[in-house]
């Protein structure tokens, strides 16, 4: 059974709900979560981050309705279909690229906000040209 860990931060000025929507498309793409398991039972989510349970069901609801999981009364709710392009052999290996890439960008004295503002530039780039 693979055991996710949802956490929140209460500063990024995203909605609690939407917080774990993306958490759950993370671990779907990224090969974490895999069709056929769990997620966290909405009491075991808010046990552990004392938050309302009508936000985890809206979570749960919202990717339910993307088509990502599906409850099953009295059971919980199942992954549905994984979001991850290519395999999780190849995710490890460009993973292990951008891990350099961010030692030698910190190196370089890039702080988070460069590193991100580089990356998102170069990906909308990379986007651009697949268009033309």
């Amino acid at each position: 059974m693979v055991v996710i860990n949802l956490r929140l931060d209460p500063g990024s000025g995203v909605a609690t709900y939407l917080q774990l929507v993306h958490q759950v498309k993370q671990a779907l793409r990224l090969g974490v979560l895999m069709p056929g398991d769990q997620l966290p039972t909405i009491k075991e989510v808010v046990a552990d981050l004392a938050i309302n349970p009508n936000t985890v069901a809206k979570a749960y609801r919202e990717l339910e309705r993307e088509g990502l999981v599906a409850g099953r009364p009295g059971l919980g709710t199942f992954v549905q279909r994984s979001l991850g392009g290519g395999v999780t052999a190849d995710h490890t290996a460009h993973r292990r690229d951008l891990a350099r890439w961010v030692r030698g960008c910190r190196e370089a004295g890039l702080d988070h906000e460069d590193m991100q503002a580089l990356f998102t530039s170069v990906l909308t780039d990379s986007l651009r040209e697949d268009i033309a």
